[in-house]
């Protein structure tokens, strides 16, 4: 792994403030993934388009400042931002939900998210440093509170709630299947579950944080993933993907069934050093809960 993308993965909420990474403005060119599914985030913070004949779904927002990006890049493909239903989010952090309410504005969609994050989405902050105002998102209306295993679907498309909690309360992985030709795909459009900003101990994020990122990593070995994608698109390489060529037995570059489960394994061995160094630096004993 290239050290520039070990450190974004490292990094995600928790080296921020004024210094966010460049990337995370960087515009790119919107392209399609696989049938019917785009990318339409920058080159740093990725946003999805799942399109219909009944309107499109739009996952996650980017910066409280992305909006009219977002909306170049869905014109560019040829679709209008008019025709996105549904906005749903990965988590409510700032890097992600940050554009929903001025996204939601401009569409008239509607918000569909976790139950266990609509409190910081509408509240505009983020859970457990509710004082840091850089962190702060513009509040955003949900209009349907959902749980695990929650089923949204427009047009034919049907997207699957996973709850993922740790790195928010309510992290949310949302599954889906697409066709290329005669093949059928299993999609994932992963949270997150990097450690970044978050306390686990002294006091936690949230009551129960560790809890939560234990349950996601045993989770997610239950998950078969064809197309793995993520909030973050250098978490499985999305854009040096689109460019990759491939035998024409095999002609969709995205699909990698081994890059979710490696992906969690580093993830799990991160969050199990950063609790221990955690807890030691708080003199929490090891055995203690959290």
């Amino acid at each position: 792994m290239k050290i520039t993308r070990l450190a974004a993965i490292l990094c995600a909420v928790g080296c921020l403030g004024a210094d966010w990474p460049p990337a995370w403005r960087t515009a790119t060119e919107p392209f399609e993934i696989v049938d019917g599914i785009y990318y339409v985030g920058t080159r740093g913070l990725a946003a999805y388009l799942v399109t219909s004949d009944a309107g499109h779904v739009l996952i996650d927002g980017t910066l409280p400042d992305a909006a009219a990006q977002i909306e170049r890049n869905v014109e560019r493909l040829g679709f209008r931002l008019s025709d996105v239903k549904i906005l749903l989010n990965s988590h409510a952090h700032f890097d992600h939900s940050g554009g929903l309410a001025e996204l939601k504005r401009r569409s008239g969609a509607q918000l569909f998210a976790h139950a266990a994050d609509v409190a910081a989405l509408e509240g505009g902050f983020y859970l457990g440093s509710e004082e840091r105002e850089d962190w702060r998102t513009p509040p955003v209306e949900v209009d349907r509170a959902l749980q695990d295993g929650d089923v949204v679907a427009l047009g034919g498309r049907e997207l699957v709630l996973h709850h993922m909690p740790g790195h928010t309360p309510g992290c949310s992985s949302w599954g889906t299947t697409a066709r290329h030709g005669d093949e059928r795909y299993r999609v994932l459009f992963f949270c997150s579950a990097t450690v970044a900003a978050n306390r686990l101990v002294g006091p936690p994020q949230y009551p129960g944080i560790a809890d939560d990122y234990r349950r996601t990593f045993e989770r997610a070995r239950s998950l078969r993933v064809d197309i793995p994608l993520a909030a973050h698109p250098e978490f499985f390489d999305l854009l040096e993907k689109r460019g990759a060529k491939r035998h024409p037995a095999d002609p969709v570059p995205f699909v990698d069934p081994h890059a979710f489960p490696a992906l969690m394994a580093r993830l799990e061995a991160q969050f199990e050093r950063a609790l221990a160094e955690q807890q030691a630096a708080h003199a929490v004993p090891s055995g203690a809960g959290v």
